[in-house]
């Protein structure tokens, strides 16, 4: 195995942009102000790289993705930072790896907000760009102070970290508290009937998945023992707001809506838009239309959900004469899962469908499945539709959207100006990143993928050419010991430059 060892320091982004490409020099000309792109980014939750049709699935059919596909670039080695949600997301919206922040960490639904707002993040970018900004759907990333009344305003949140507009769920499905929130407030709370959130202990007679079976309409394979809500068990404990709640089957196209609604409202400037489909997260309750239509039971039919949501936005677009002159990023927080702690058949019905394409790994996994996710762009004004293999990662949007946008910032992050990959100007993208599992670290550089060994993990490194091995059935780590020294002193030498903090 062979393999360019000139090391790339890793880039630090701040007041400059220092081997950044401009917009102008990606595209030939400059962007006038008054055409600047729309900016939608869709965030899908735990949909694999092989999910798609677009990316080889033969079981299931998503026109809405592969749409985006067929009139974008469809890349095949695009990654998250992180193989579960929260470290994923904080990463995409800061430009931070998740080890610089010791709360970046798979969060319960009444965690504080764990983004400092002190600090750049994607939309504050965006927004001193001029745009409108909002967002929609999946949230995950903790709200307020670590004390939150969740009767009045809750601060601070999505607007804190430089959001106009937002709709969202404050976890995941599975979590509690089980409402909306729009612009800081519970949607539908009433003053006679106020929310109460716990991740301890139950509240006097209230309902749970552990000790009320008979009411459940979906059974929990692991955890989710806390309240039940829609006839579903969730983790954690609320009591109150009966009315708010949600129903799991109406949120697709509750979000939908919303942010259909975000354009409309704003489609005579530019905008900024993060929609976080909640799909396919469990608990996987589709809306009834959509029940039984992928033959793999509910996790199938969510994803068919999903896609119908990109369709549809896709739709609104082209209603709108939008779809030109608007950047749509489609992508996914981590790499599939099956069960997930529910009951729903998801491994029973899976046949010969293979939700990471030919990668090995999950979610959680430091395998490369657990980061290299679906990653679509689409902008049919300046972005050529084909396929490209650029090496690119979600934290880069930040300092790859300044650079489109001609904005500068003083923080410095761990995002790297590729523009020119994203637009598909160059096949050159990142050269390194280091990917996190479940509290632990890989390290990719080109086409190698390096293990270290962890405690209840394998017990010797690991390393593979994922061109050649995609599947990692050949540990070259005995074969090339001075690549794997190589590699593993670069991977210490990152963890110096940039602050890692966490102990794990």
């Amino acid at each position: 195995m062979k393999m360019n060892t000139t090391f790339c320091m890793m880039t630090m982004v701040g007041g400059t942009l220092p081997v950044a490409l401009s917009a102008q020099s990606v595209l030939n000309k400059p962007v006038p102000t008054d055409k600047m792109p729309n900016v939608v980014v869709i965030v899908a939750d735990d949909l694999g790289y092989g999910d798609l049709s677009c990316y080889g699935a033969t079981n299931l059919n998503t026109p809405g993705m592969d749409r985006l596909a067929k009139e974008g670039l469809r890349f095949t080695d695009g990654h998250c930072t992180a193989a579960t949600s929260t470290p994923s997301r904080y990463s995409l919206l800061t430009g931070m790896y998740p080890w610089t922040n010791t709360d970046a960490k798979i969060l319960p639904g009444n965690a504080s907000l764990i983004i400092d707002t002190q600090r750049i993040t994607l939309p504050k970018m965006m927004k001193k760009a001029g745009y409108a900004t909002g967002t929609v759907g999946k949230w995950h990333l903790g709200l307020g102070d670590g004390a939150v009344n969740w009767n009045e305003r809750i601060y601070p949140g999505a607007k804190e970290v430089g959001y106009d507009y937002s709709f969202i769920q404050a976890a995941t499905n599975d979590r509690v508290p089980c409402i909306y929130i729009e612009n800081g407030k519970g949607v539908g709370l009433e003053e006679n009937d106020p929310l109460y959130v716990n991740y301890r202990k139950n509240y006097p007679n209230e309902p749970t998945g552990k000790d009320n079976p008979e009411m459940l309409r979906m059974h929990p394979s692991v955890g989710h023992a806390g309240s039940i809500v829609n006839g579903v068990p969730r983790i954690g404990f609320q009591t109150g707001g009966k009315k708010a709640q949600w129903k799991d089957e109406d949120m697709a196209e509750i979000f939908l809506k919303k942010a259909k609604l975000f354009i409309q409202e704003n489609q005579k400037r530019p905008f900024f838009l993060y929609y976080g489909l909640h799909q396919p997260h469990v608990p996987r309750v589709p809306n009834e239309r959509f029940i039984g239509k992928s033959g793999m039971g509910p996790r199938g039919d969510v994803i068919l959900e999903a896609d119908w949501c990109v369709d549809e936005f896709l739709k609104e677009l082209d209603r709108l004469g939008l779809t030109e002159n608007t950047l749509v990023i489609f992508t996914s927080d981590n790499g599939p899962v099956l069960d997930d702690g529910y009951k729903d058949q998801a491994v029973e019905l899976i046949g010969n469908h293979k939700p990471a394409g030919p990668y090995k790994g999950w979610k959680t996994t430091m395998d490369n499945a657990g980061t290299c996710v679906p990653f679509i762009v689409r902008w049919p004004e300046v972005v050529k539709p084909g396929v490209s293999n650029a090496f690119v990662c979600q934290m880069d949007l930040l300092a790859s959207l300044a650079a489109l946008t001609g904005q500068n910032y003083n923080d410095a992050t761990n995002s790297q100006n590729t523009l020119a990959a994203f637009l598909g100007a160059s096949n050159q993208g990142r050269e390194e990143l280091v990917v996190e599992g479940m509290f632990t670290y890989a390290f990719r550089k080109g086409e190698c993928l390096m293990i270290p060994p962890y405690p209840y993990e394998e017990h010797t490194f690991q390393l593979y050419n994922l061109r050649k091995d995609p599947a990692q059935l050949h540990n070259v780590a005995k074969e090339e010991p001075r690549l794997l020294r190589q590699l593993m002193m670069r991977f210490e030498q990152i963890k110096r430059e940039t602050n890692k903090i966490t102990n794990y």
